[in-house]
């Protein structure tokens, strides 16, 4: 979608500070941290939300889930712990309308999240 954010992160057309990329994901560090690890994962694929995630497109978690999985390890959240985060639709406070997750960690976190 030429007016979606991310989707010009993953053309080139607006420079991050990748920290993961591979065929099918790119992450990258969160402009706005809410940890001192905050690193935004998502699909190259235009992937509105979770919510349009179906039969024909649902590989994409899987693949995801690896990425956070070695991005975790390199970052040494798997030995900390981690938080990994999606929001889905404006009152799930999505505020991209492309899919992404946010791995969270580097502190402890605390439960309910505030």
């Amino acid at each position: 979608m030429s007016d979606c954010i991310f989707c010009k992160i993953i053309n080139g057309d607006i420079p991050v500070n990748k920290v993961y990329e591979d065929d099918k994901v790119i992450a990258f560090n969160d402009i706005n941290p809410q940890t001192p690890i905050h690193i935004l994962i998502i699909p190259k694929e235009h992937i509105p939300s979770t919510n349009h995630i179906g039969e024909n497109n649902a590989y994409i978690l899987s693949h995801i889930f690896i990425a956070i999985n070695k991005i975790a390890k390199e970052k040494d959240l798997d030995k900390q712990g981690y938080r990994i985060v999606n929001n889905c639709g404006k009152d799930g406070g999505q505020t991209v309308e492309h899919l992404h997750f946010h791995l969270l960690g580097g502190r402890q976190l605390q439960w309910p999240p505030g």
